[in-house]
């Protein structure tokens, strides 16, 4: 009797601990598989547009500062400058017009009866002063010619019995005055183996004037004249100053008498070998 109690709670045992072993392994099977750590805890990002290529805008990243200056009552001042398309003459005025409301006056005589229309033709100005006014008569020729705005470069020459052409000088002009009719200047030269860098250009001379500069060539006698553009004759000359070699200084001093204008031409010349007048150079200055 107590072998079989034994053995009946023996067997009892064995139920139960199975039963407990069953129900362990079907609650693992029926669980849900661990999600990996931090998964579960962050949202996935919603994209925007500015995270990747910002995207320009016309207003500043920084607030701009406020002025702490009272705004002003009063109007901006009137500017110095010329008006657009308003012509500044820079230049002494040489020839032939001796200031801006001369030449001005000619506009109006050229618009109501087409009196004098070479003024409007920088080659045609270039010779007449060099002929004309000058009084280099075999000085006949416009060797080249370069007009960039209400500038020219002209150059004026000679030709020789074999047909061969000079260039005596090369005639700087300027346009002067208002308007597309406005006429041209003679204002200088620019020099070349016979130059006039004595007085200085538009600097203040009296008289006696000293006139100076270099030359190149042989057995030159260089003329220095003082001209003024009302009156057709030279105010004061001297002949001659003998130079000659490469590049070499001349310079000689010259009396004149007369001037009226507010701007003298000082010239200088050379010449006798081909042509009575082979070179020429000129400057302007200011009467003092």
């Amino acid at each position: 009797m107590t072998d079989q109690r034994l053995g009946w709670q023996a067997g009892m045992t064995l139920a139960t601990v199975t039963m407990i072993l069953l129900a362990g392994c079907s609650g693992d099977q029926g669980a849900p598989d661990p999600t990996p750590s931090g998964s579960a805890t962050q949202p996935t990002p919603t994209p925007t547009t500015g995270t990747s290529t910002p995207v320009p805008t016309t207003t500043p990243s920084t607030p701009p500062r406020t002025s702490t200056t009272p705004p002003s009552t009063t109007p901006p001042p009137t500017p110095t400058t010329s008006a657009p398309g308003r012509r500044v003459f820079r230049y002494p005025a040489a020839w032939p017009f001796t200031s801006e409301a001369r030449a001005a006056d000619w506009q109006r005589s050229y618009r109501s009866g087409g009196h004098q229309p070479w003024h409007l033709d920088a080659a045609e100005t270039a010779l007449a002063f060099t002929q004309g006014f000058l009084g280099f008569k075999d000085i006949k020729l416009i060797t080249s010619r370069s007009i960039r705005g209400d500038e020219a470069h002209v150059g004026v020459g000679y030709q020789i019995d074999t047909g061969r052409k000079f260039t005596a000088a090369v005639v700087h002009l300027a346009r002067i005055g208002q308007g597309k009719d406005a006429p041209w200047q003679v204002v200088g030269t620019r020099d070349t183996d016979l130059s006039l860098t004595a007085p200085r250009y538009g600097a203040t001379a009296g008289s006696p004037l000293t006139a100076g500069g270099r030359i190149t060539g042989v057995d030159e006698a260089i003329r220095i004249e003082v001209r003024q553009a009302s009156t057709s004759a030279p105010l004061g000359t001297l002949c001659c100053v003998p130079a000659g070699g490469e590049r070499t200084p001349w310079s000689g001093r010259v009396t004149y008498r007369g001037a009226t204008d507010p701007v003298l031409l000082v010239v200088a010349s050379a010449g006798g070998h081909n042509a009575d007048i082979e070179r020429f150079a000129i400057t302007a200055v200011r009467r003092s």
